[in-house]
């Protein structure tokens, strides 16, 4: 648990960015392990039904995540700022409320889901054929959506306070043991989707408790701090949590939208291609969070040194962390969307044997859908950036842009226009679009200077 030495006012950026951005991407491809190993398992052990059931109350797996990074991200940035005028005590409140209020929120809506869990599948696209499946699913992980939100957020608190390593370490005992849980549950026990949702939440809980082991220790700088529950002290918590939600919003929108993009395709691949179609599609989502947390990695390695920079007006170090972040997001996207052209039918085959009708399916449309990736990477960074310059109208409109609005109307349109395979194209027109809208954002901010 030995801190890194990192310090965000003087050091060169292009090396501290890199420091960062090392075990930040280490862990997220760990944890894109996490979600790799599930499908493979989930396809290979149960087979395809279980697999696009799985798909249909992924959702709500994205929700609890969603609200870990948005009280992660709007912690963090808040905490960055506190932090860079040596107000530690304020940084230490600002992590606790955070996380226990994101703890009550999501002990809440859990409740709530598993109550109503039929109705619930059946909101989401469930079909009868899969919602049996969906809802053993859903009732063994859902209890635990607590700590998935807290090992999502505890990775910023950990970043921020100069453990990058270890926040990784945490990533890696998670996805290490769903990994080898999935396969005993799955396999040797024969416990079908029972045990691939209990290992998915074993692995979380014991990831989120190494986090609060940590954050309890008295030789961290940024550490739990006792908060009072007199009635100033709440209209103070309330304040903050307020402004938190508001900076670290666009972050929950973006997994809220990839929900979006699952909900809405579900319904449109069932419609169009029947339940064979949503098997297809839930390969394409298994695939798409993954590439989503390397982008996030690099967005994620920056907002630390772009928020401190920030707080201290150092403009040119922020423009920097930013576009150094910009370039490896879209070098990244680039050999990515190469990959998945090439070696579309391997990527398929991980998941279900080529017996399956679905197999074709997505083996065509995966290449297609692999479009999008590079406009995919400049969305998230630019995104990033806003919520880390505290400017979070920006990041939010750009993320209901890309996440809801765009991606409806492409989803439901462009079938109707141009066939069922367009269907495949419907998310990277959207960041297409997105990116455009970015880019006139850049420009018109670009006159304005000139203009001062």
């Amino acid at each position: 648990m030995e801190r890194d030495s990192i310090d965000f006012k003087n050091t060169d950026i292009a090396a501290l960015f890199r420091k960062l951005l090392l075990p930040t991407v280490l862990g997220m491809i760990f944890s894109a392990l996490f979600v790799i190993t599930d499908g493979i398992f989930v396809g290979k052990g149960i087979g395809g039904d279980a697999l696009a059931a799985v798909n249909i109350v992924a959702p709500l797996w994205l929700f609890s995540t969603g609200v870990g990074l948005m009280f992660g991200v709007g912690a963090s940035v808040v905490a960055s700022i506190h932090l860079s005028h040596g107000k530690v005590k304020a940084a230490r409140i600002n992590i606790t409320q955070s996380i226990a209020v994101s703890s009550l929120l999501l002990i809440g809506t859990s409740t709530l889901f598993c109550s109503f869990a039929p109705q619930v599948v059946h909101l989401l696209g469930g079909s009868e054929r899969l919602a049996p499946l969906a809802i053993e699913y859903m009732l063994w992980f859902v209890p635990f959506s607590v700590f998935t939100a807290l090992l999502n957020s505890g990775m910023f608190f950990l970043r921020l306070d100069g453990s990058p390593n270890f926040a990784m370490m945490c990533n890696v005992v998670a996805a290490i043991l769903n990994i080898i849980l999935d396969y005993l549950f799955i396999f040797p026990f024969g416990w079908g989707m029972f045990g691939a949702a209990i290992a998915s939440a074993i692995g979380t809980t014991v990831g989120a408790l190494i986090i609060v082991i940590y954050l309890s220790r008295r030789k961290c700088a940024l550490r739990f701090y006792p908060v009072k529950l007199t009635r100033k002290s709440m209209q103070l918590t309330r304040r903050n949590i307020g402004y938190m939600c508001r900076l670290g919003s666009s972050a929950f929108l973006c997994e809220v939208a990839i929900a979006c993009m699952m909900f809405v395709g579900n319904i449109v691949f069932i419609h169009y291609l029947q339940e064979e179609g949503v098997a297809a599609f839930s390969i394409a989502c298994y695939f798409f969070p993954i590439i989503f947390m390397v982008y996030n990695a690099i967005a994620q390695s920056a907002q630390p040194i772009i928020s401190y920079n920030h707080g201290l007006h150092e403009t040119a170090r922020v423009r920097r962390a930013y576009l150094l972040a910009l370039k490896t997001a879209v070098g990244c996207g680039t050999i990515f969307a190469f990959i998945t052209a090439l070696f579309s039918s391997e990527i398929v085959s991980m998941f279900i044997d080529r017996s399956y009708p679905a197999y074709e399916i997505a083996s065509k449309g995966l290449p297609l859908y692999a479009t999008g990736f590079i406009f995919f990477a400049i969305n998230i960074v630019s995104i990033g950036y806003f919520q880390s310059v505290e400017r979070a109208r920006y990041a939010t409109i750009i993320t209901l842009l890309r996440g809801f609005v765009l991606l409806t109307a492409c989803f439901f349109g462009l079938p109707l226009l141009f066939g069922n395979p367009s269907i495949w194209l419907a998310t990277p027109l959207a960041e297409l679009l997105t990116t455009l809208f970015i880019l006139i954002i850049y420009i018109k901010a670009k006159r304005e200077r000139k203009k001062i």
